[in-house]
């Protein structure tokens, strides 16, 4: 069995929420036939060979074999994309308009997290690899403000809660450090698969603050400020949380 959570050491002190998990959820996360996001990396592997739109092609008429051409390729979004800050979602979408002239897949819809899902798991495993250029540390500084920021009626920021009380227990549940290793995940509290953008949106309505729109640049900024603080820890994705 291969498990993926990069493990804590005096060196490096991160750890995946995966550590946190009681042993019945690991081995949910660890056994595809278990994991109930299969389904939608079985869908978006079905998803990939349709061809759509007036152009008539699909995903693999331009990508081909996912498993050679996707390997990696979540392990580096967001990033910027024709000037523009796009996270995996982002792109996919960009894709189906430009190449299969089709409309945008709506955020947190089962096509698109499908899609999200298999073209992730080709890069279970590898290092997640956020690379900081002149042109990203804008969108970066960005994102960090947006994690120290006290926002809602609570006057909470991501950061106090992540890393200043990262460990402890709020209502009986650990504190994790928000790594975002495993998205998307399946989330046993939702039932359902969902994004890295739907869990921070359901921290914000959590501090009672008005959330940021899917896709904003707010929450593609702090998505990107996330994945950087979790360079070179290993893709789980798709993972599963409680």
């Amino acid at each position: 069995m291969l498990l993926y959570a990069a493990p804590s050491s005096a060196a490096d002190p991160r750890q995946s929420g995966y550590q946190l998990m009681s042993a019945e959820n690991k081995a949910m996360q660890d056994d595809p036939s278990l994991n109930p996001a299969t389904f939608a990396i079985l869908d978006g592997q079905s998803a990939w060979q349709e061809k759509l739109g007036s152009s008539n092609q699909a995903c693999a008429s331009c990508h081909g074999d996912a498993a050679k051409s996707m390997q990696g390729v979540a392990t580096r979004y967001p990033q910027l994309v024709d000037g523009k800050l796009m996270n995996l979602e982002g792109r996919i979408n960009q894709c189906r308009a430009e190449k299969q002239k089709v409309k945008p897949l709506p955020y947190e819809s089962k096509e698109l997290l499908s899609l999200l899902a298999y073209i992730s798991v080709q890069s279970k495993g590898m290092p997640i690899q956020i690379k900081a250029t002149p042109a990203t540390q804008p969108y970066l500084e960005a994102g960090k403000r947006h994690f120290n920021q006290r926002i809602g009626q609570l006057n909470l920021s991501c950061k106090q809660c992540h890393e200043e009380r990262a460990g402890e227990k709020l209502a009986g549940i650990p504190i994790p450090q928000a790594h975002p290793t495993a998205y998307p995940i399946y989330r046993i509290e939702w039932q359902s698969v969902g994004s890295l953008q739907r869990r921070l949106r359901n921290c914000m309505i959590g501090v009672r603050a008005e959330p940021y729109a899917y896709g904003s640049k707010e929450l593609t900024e702090l998505e990107l400020f996330l994945m950087m603080r979790a360079n070179g820890m290993p893709l789980e994705a798709p993972g599963v949380r409680p």
